[in-house]
């Protein structure tokens, strides 16, 4: 009794907080939020910052005074989240140092704009205990999805990633996709706020957000449990990780080392081992590409009848003689010839790009004078002796519903990515994370071949078989695991699964809503 009375006091104190305090406490509680995501993991956070988050709405009467609420949440949650985006610009610190501060509050304030409307919007469909968990979950879950596509798109660290720990609750993702999981996960988190109302139903509110993920949990472990790992006969891949730090990755005096390096870790024809060796994204530059003697030495790498597939920059030269650069992915076979290209199709602004260049007097991240160019969209490459595979370069794996065709239907995902710009932090954790999330949705296994980490083998249930670590030097040897027998309703039907997902939880937030109104009448 004493504890229910001292819960009930703080959740009070909370929603009669005002002006600086609440806004504060408001980003206090979207930083401890972020703890939840990898490589933390601390689920506890989520009750804790949601929770509190209620109590802070219930205080508000108006849109705007739950929109500053949730911008400040928000802002806590994307500038603890996403601490680790000024490594980057360390890379070449004497051009790029000068705009952490400028890029961390852009990121933070801007991103938490979203946290604004989800509190704004949630609040209009307000009620206590369950109806606030429905509004919560729902709005929380339907703008990640609105902030996955507008201005090309940024659905990073959804909240659904934090199960990623966890393989049994993670297979809802095969059903709703990560973002009706992250609905579902806030929904969870916010029944605990009924503790502090007098209301004798807290408990059943409660009761009811743990009976839900042990519900899900259930449901996972029937679609995995038994499921003996199966592989696809005669395909063994060697990922390569060579662990070079970004500032000596294109420096002249390094790059013919580096490029020694590759071919050194791939061995002489995968050492009778591999039948395809994999290098991660950018791994060789246009020079060495562009030379006829060097690109010949890939030869003595790829194995008999196999391939080596690499990330690299290029240039490409159009009809009227101008030449574009793309960020591709080739396939060279045991002869050294191109067997396959993709060019990646979703930019990372600022890295490769910078847009609105024609106001904006900055330079990319990357090397190079111009501007990466986007290749035409999403493929299925097919080559012999290999099962047709989704190639994904750097953060288009980031992406739900938007990694494999349906109609050309791949076999497997392959994510080349170059995490050295951010160094030994929670960003690569995360980065696997959404991989991961895209290999449960499609039910599709995952190779991902990282420069300094992490590199990984999934299975098509998120569960990680063999990894490198950061930093770690080395190559991971691994058949390639098979894609599930069925399509999961995710693959059949995208984000209209989250997309209806919501639209029930939003109904039922506002039917409690005018039921809890009636009352009050």
């Amino acid at each position: 009794m004493v504890l229910s009375a001292a819960i009930i006091r703080f959740a009070n104190q909370l929603a009669f907080l005002a002006g600086w305090k609440r806004l504060l406490v408001s980003l206090a509680f979207g930083m401890v939020a972020a703890t939840a995501q990898p490589p933390l993991f601390y689920l506890p956070a989520l009750i804790i910052s949601f929770t509190g988050l209620a109590w802070l709405l219930n205080g508000s009467t108006t849109f705007w005074s739950a929109f500053f609420i949730g911008w400040m949440f928000g802002a806590g949650y994307f500038g603890a989240g996403l601490y680790w985006v000024s490594e980057a610009f360390l890379v070449d610190a004497s051009r790029h140092a000068w705009l952490i501060p400028l890029a961390i509050f852009a990121l933070s304030f801007g991103l938490g704009l979203f946290g604004g409307l989800v509190t704004g919007f949630a609040r209009l469909l307000w009620s206590p205990g369950l109806g606030c968990a429905l509004s919560l979950g729902g709005s929380w879950a339907l703008f990640e999805m609105i902030r996955g596509v507008v201005f090309t798109g940024f659905p990073w660290n959804p909240i659904g990633n934090v199960w990623v720990f966890a393989p049994t609750v993670l297979q809802t993702a095969a059903w709703t996709g990560v973002y009706g999981l992250s609905a579902l996960t806030i929904f969870v988190a916010t029944c605990f706020s009924g503790f502090g109302t007098s209301s004798k139903r807290k408990f059943i509110y409660s009761f009811s957000g743990v009976g839900l993920i042990c519900a899900l949990a259930a449901a996972g472990n029937w679609r995995i449990d038994g499921v003996s790992p199966k592989v696809v006969s005669d395909v063994m891949l060697r990922i390569v990780q060579p662990n070079i730090s970004q500032k000596d990755k294109w420096h002249p005096q390094h790059i013919g080392q580096n490029y020694a390096d590759h071919l050194i870790m791939s061995g002489v024809k995968g050492d009778g081992v591999a039948t395809h060796i994999i290098w991660p994204e950018a791994a060789i530059p246009f020079s060495i590409l562009a030379d006829p003697m060097r690109r010949k030495l890939m030869q003595k790498a790829v194995p008999h009848g196999g391939y080596l597939l690499t990330g690299t920059p290029r240039l490409v030269r159009d009809n009227s003689g101008i030449s574009t650069a793309r960020n591709s992915l080739i396939v060279v076979d045991s002869r050294g010839a191109i067997s396959a290209v993709y060019d990646k199709h979703h930019l990372v602004p600022f890295g490769e790009y910078i847009p609105f260049r024609d106001i904006l007097p900055l330079k990319k991240l990357t090397a190079g004078a111009i501007d990466f160019a986007a290749g035409p969209g999403l493929i299925t490459l097919r080559v012999d002796r290999l099962p047709p595979f989704s190639p994904l370069i750097c953060y288009e794996a980031i992406f739900p519903g938007r990694v494999a065709l349906l109609k050309d239907r791949p076999e497997w995902l392959l994510n080349l990515t170059n995490d050295a710009w951010f160094g030994q932090t929670a960003g690569p954790h995360q980065h696997l994370a959404s991989a991961v999330l895209r290999a449960v949705e499609e039910g599709l296994p995952l190779v991902r071949a990282a420069n300094t980490g992490i590199s990984a083998i999934v299975d098509p249930y998120g569960r990680v078989v063999s990894r490198l670590k950061i930093g770690e030097r080395g190559v991971i040897d691994s058949p390639l695991p098979a894609p599930v027998q069925n399509l999961t309703l995710f693959a059949q039907f995208g984000n209209k699964i989250p997309i209806l997902l919501v639209i029930i939880m939003l109904l039922s937030a506002s039917l409690l809503r005018n039921i809890h109104r009636k009352k009050k009448d």
